[in-house]
């Protein structure tokens, strides 16, 4: 039973009873708002009818929601740093964000062996009429838990790889639910039977980046700094099982010639390549995306540093830890053999990589798109102390063993055998003279450096698209700072020039780790052709404000987030509520795509907390794993 408390300007009271909602006899209630006034509706839900409780109301309201604020203002005020506190607005766009990640759960229920039998679709009907069932492979999934979705307003189903972005700001808030959501995906019926990670509803086998791993990784370490150096090690041990299985489908499932050079797809990265990459290639052939291949250094990387910590625990992941930094040096040094060679997706002259395009005939030709494709490589670093090494004896014997047999592979990476910052080791993609070659152009204004973050794509494109003619037809890349003007994935799915969340909040954690090993000796010019030069820390400090200046009031009091939007720029009832877009205009900052899709765009929560709390004394200084020999079992 439920009564409702109507408060007009004049103060008049009116208590309803609404004990027959949903009955034929339905109560019904009329209020006129005049110009210029306000009226304020109360609801209050109860078992007891009005006569038994007295005044429904009294003091109730104001009490409670008195007592609900002062509650979260107490508890923001242990997640947002004091130095953002300072700042109201900025605290006020970081606890809208972490607000907005929890307002994205939602209840999910999806039974894919009713749904497919209803379509008279059963594990023994053939390929041919399978074909034109969604799903008709996925029998073994049953949905039935609370998800957190991209939007559950716009996009009220979860998709896997925005989840791993979810994740990071909801562990500053509720780390037990983010270790829920991460494992989620990774149950029996999640997880296809194959390995594959599920994708979305609307096709579940579709190839989304692998970055489980580098979640599972962020979230199990937060969680040991919190914990005074005892990490989770039960949650690490079961998420590295099961993404064991999915490494093993990468690996057999997506690498065209056996070769380490993975094609995967579109990879989430629609509308960024030449050609629609999750359909037949015009061309015919097969395309080594250089996306892909850094994906799966960079899974790879993540899954040695979890087996690290785990032999530091258990002697017997020593053997995964030489078989990741087995897979992490055959991909690596894939991306660049010796030598120079046409169908390799470095590029010397112009210090890039690209996507290379191999032809049914047997040539092969790169597709010079200056694009986030090329940037990921950068992601691909993993800093470890060097007594962690020391502690795995087999291990380290096992990874001097291997360089000595491979030296065609450890030429053109940076090998975890030479010190830097506190002893530190690193183990990347880039070497010293490649990561040089790549930031000159991240950082270079004219190409991906934004005053708003890093753009998808280089602006070079605007003045010099990229073209490639193949059989009477020709295929464009252009730089397209807002909404797509192509209708590849759709017209809004846009990667062609803005700025996307996650894909910052990758480059910004691996300039942190870059700078852990390098520290202030290694400088680069910010921007590229400024004549200043900054630490990678002062870099990262740089770039991160150029995001969070997205959602910050300017001098005249303008959020670029809302761009021309006069509404929410000026009027005092909107202006200070923030909508987490999709993504971000990649020359003015305006948003665009969902409005309401705080999913991994929330990740500027964690970047806002990044700008409060690190200095380069934190970074630098911060406990390493064989440090904490006293936490181990």
């Amino acid at each position: 039973m439920s009564y409702t408390r109507i408060l007009t300007v004049h103060g008049q009271q009116d208590a309803i009873d609404l004990s027959n909602v949903g009955t034929k006899v339905s109560p019904h209630y009329e209020m006129m708002v005049g110009a210029g006034e306000t009226k304020v509706i109360q609801l209050r839900l109860s078992k007891q009818a009005p006569d038994q409780i007295g005044e429904p109301f009294g003091s109730y309201f104001d009490q409670t929601f008195a007592t609900r604020l002062k509650e979260a203002d107490e508890f923001y005020a242990t997640v947002i740093p004091p130095a953002v506190m300072a700042d109201s607005d900025r605290a006020n766009v970081m606890r809208q964000a972490l607000a907005g990640m929890m307002w994205t759960k939602q209840y999910f229920y999806y039974d894919l062996d009713q749904w497919l039998r209803e379509r008279g679709v059963t594990p023994w009907t053939s390929v041919n009429e399978r074909q034109s069932i969604r799903n008709s492979d996925w029998f073994h999934m049953l949905n039935d838990d609370i998800v957190s979705m991209p939007d559950k307003w716009e996009y009220p189903w979860y998709a896997a790889w925005d989840l791993a972005f979810h994740v990071i700001p909801i562990s500053l808030i509720d780390p037990d639910f983010a270790k829920d959501q991460l494992l989620l995906m990774l149950r029996e019926d999640y997880l296809h039977p194959n390995g594959q990670i599920p994708a979305y509803e609307w096709n579940f086998g579709d190839v989304n980046p692998p970055v489980h791993a580098f979640a599972t990784w962020e979230i199990y370490t937060r969680d040991r700094d919190r914990n005074n150096g005892k990490g989770d090690i039960d949650f690490l041990k079961y998420a590295f099982s099961k993404l064991l299985i999915n490494f093993t489908w990468w690996v057999n499932r997506k690498d065209e010639g056996g070769n380490n050079l993975f094609q995967g797809g579109f990879l989430g990265l629609d509308n960024i390549g030449v050609f629609d990459r999750s359909a037949s290639l015009p061309t015919g052939g097969h395309l080594d995306q250089a996306d892909g291949t850094a994906w799966m250094v960079f899974f790879s990387q993540r899954m040695f540093q979890i087996a690290i910590e785990l032999a530091l625990h258990d002697p017997l992941y020593e053997d995964f830890a030489i078989k990741f930094f087995g897979h992490t040096m055959w991909i690596a040094g894939a991306m660049d053999r010796i030598g120079e060679h046409h169908d390799e997706l470095w590029d010397e002259e112009d210090g890039f990589f690209y996507d290379v395009l191999h032809f049914p005939d047997g040539h092969s030709v790169r597709l010079k798109v200056r694009s986030l494709v090329g940037l990921l490589s950068l992601m691909a670093v993993a800093v470890f102390p060097s007594e962690a090494f020391d502690k795995l004896p087999r291990f380290k014997e096992a990874a001097q063993k291997f360089v000595m047999q491979h030296p065609e592979l450890t030429q053109n990476v940076h090998l975890p055998n030479k010190f830097g910052e506190r002893k530190r080791l690193m183990l990347s993609i880039l070497n010293e003279h490649k990561l040089r070659r790549v930031l000159e152009k991240m950082l270079d204004e004219s190409e991906f450096l934004s005053d708003y973050g890093i753009r998808s794509l280089s602006r070079h494109h605007l003045e010099h698209p990229y073209r490639f003619s193949h059989d009477g037809q020709e295929f464009k890349v252009g730089y397209v700072p807002g909404d797509s003007t192509s209708g590849m994935f759709g017209g809004n799915s846009n990667w062609r020039g803005p700025i996307w969340m996650p894909v910052n909040l990758l480059l910004l954690r691996s300039l942190l780790q870059l700078y852990s090993y390098y520290g202030d000796s290694f400088t680069v010019e910010f921007p590229t052709g400024s004549g200043e030069y900054l630490t990678l820390f002062d870099v990262t400090q740089q770039i991160s404000e150029r995001i969070a200046s997205i959602f910050l009031k300017d001098q005249s009091g303008r959020r670029p987030v809302y761009g021309g939007a006069e509404k929410f720029q000026t009027d005092p009832h909107w202006r200070d509520l923030i909508l987490f877009y999709e993504y971000f205009h990649g020359d003015n900052g305006a948003g665009i795509g969902a409005s309401h899709q705080t999913g991994w765009t929330g990740c500027v929560a964690r970047i806002i907390q990044a700008l409060g709390y690190f200095t380069p004394e934190t970074v630098l200084d911060t406990i390493t794993p064989g440090e904490l020999e006293q936490y181990r079992v």
